[in-house]
């Protein structure tokens, strides 16, 4: 009998006492938290499409002399790559030559243009035609000279050779600005748009690179399961070359949100709940909240809180089970 009176007078006591005199209590205050996202990638260095540049003669002819006489030279623009006898082009010299002599005794301007223009849609160089007017001679030889700045990718002819017009002789390439693919999971897709800012590093070069996004190819690498995002990247020390492999840091833009550690929400029927304090001291309330995952330790709040609200961090079962006993749900 004294058992039972003993057993009573504490059940008595323990549905008087509070979850929190039962049980130490943690706390946390919801923060504001300011993160940028960082994500890492591998790709390779190509060429800028846009930077290739074909020497294709408008005229027939014979090397004569060829300077640029190895592959991946670099060559500056205005650099002669060949020199060349091109009976066509000589023909346009000596007609040009007569038209300044005539001209000299008869006015005839339009004689002169004409002549002149032959010898610019045959692409000699303003500098030749220049020559021309001042020596009042001709040269057998013409030059063929670099569109631009870059190295010898491709060189179809050697010492000696006989060519045909519009046969493409060289192709010179600039990497003063170069493309990165970049290699991407299709699971990254989700998060690309956020991703503003780029930096690619190689092995072996100290400085990194800033990377500026294109665009992102219409096509799935099935091998390797990976989508192809082409980043641009000025280069002009000529420090990336084609093919290097590289990795690159993508940034997303700075966001801020209220976080609250796992710890602290409770899923209960596919809904989320944080116990706030309540009115009295020790007393908490389930609170109804709109939460997105971070990571498997972190909740972003996106409604139903504010920063510096205090929640419970621990034994949320047991707050669960009083808020059910008491029917604050």
């Amino acid at each position: 009998m004294r058992y039972l009176i003993l057993w009573m007078a504490l059940l008595v006591f323990a549905q008087a006492a509070t979850v929190e005199q039962l049980f130490s209590v943690e706390t946390v205050e919801v923060k504001k938290v300011t993160t940028a996202k960082i994500q890492k990638n591998y790709g390779y260095v190509r060429v800028d499409e846009s930077l290739r540049y074909s020497v294709a003669p408008r005229f027939s002819g014979f090397v004569e002399t060829l300077y640029a006489d190895t592959l991946y030279k670099y060559v500056h623009e205005g650099d002669v790559l060949a020199s060349v006898y091109s009976p066509e082009v000589l023909s346009a010299k000596e007609e040009y030559l007569a038209s300044l002599k005539y001209n000299k005794i008869h006015k005839s301007i339009e004689m002169l243009e004409s002549s002149r223009e032959k010898l610019l849609l045959l692409n000699v160089s303003p500098k030749e035609i220049k020559s021309i007017e001042e020596s009042m001679k001709v040269s057998k030889q013409t030059d063929i000279s670099a569109p631009k700045s870059g190295y010898v990718f491709a060189k179809n002819i050697s010492h000696l050779d006989a060519f045909k017009a519009t046969q493409k002789l060289f192709e010179i390439v600039s990497l003063e600005r170069v493309w990165v693919e970049m290699q991407l999971y299709q699971k990254e897709l989700a998060t690309l748009d956020a991703l503003d800012s780029f930096k690619v590093k190689v092995i072996g070069i100290e400085d990194s690179f800033e990377a500026k996004k294109e665009i992102l190819y219409p096509m799935l690498n099935t091998k390797e399961t990976t989508l192809t995002l082409r980043l641009s990247v000025n280069n002009k020390k000529n420090l990336l070359k084609a093919g290097m492999y590289v990795t690159i840091e993508s940034h997303a833009k700075a966001e801020e949100y209220l976080m609250l550690p796992s710890t602290a929400v409770l899923r209960k029927n596919g809904v989320f709940y944080a116990f706030v304090a309540g009115e009295y001291e020790g007393e908490y309330e389930p609170k109804e909240i709109e939460v997105k995952v971070l990571d498997a330790k972190r909740y972003s709040v996106i409604r139903g809180l504010k920063e510096g609200d205090v929640v419970v961090n621990n034994a949320l079962f047991l707050m669960d089970s009083d808020a059910q006993i008491n029917g604050t749900y």
